[in-house]
């Protein structure tokens, strides 16, 4: 007797796009494909404003001052 098996109801295929600009073709091509039932892209998470803060202390886009007048002197000239 021969086993037979059965394939998975439902697959996932992940595609890696380098410029984004070619999104939307990319999408339409791989929409024209027999068997493709639903196309998703992911949204990326929104970072909070405490997430954003320590980016930018960890990428150096903070500044020190000794005290709010020296900040003013500094800015103001």
């Amino acid at each position: 007797m021969a086993n037979v098996a059965m394939a998975p109801a439902q697959g996932q295929i992940l595609v890696d796009i380098e410029d984004m600009s070619m999104l939307k073709d990319i999408k339409k091509a791989i929409s024209m494909v027999k068997g493709v039932g639903k196309i998703t892209i992911p949204r990326r998470k929104r970072m909070s404003s405490y997430e954003r803060s320590l980016r930018d202390l960890d990428e150096g886009r903070v500044t020190t001052h000794a005290s709010v007048d020296d900040y003013f002197k500094k800015r103001l000239g």
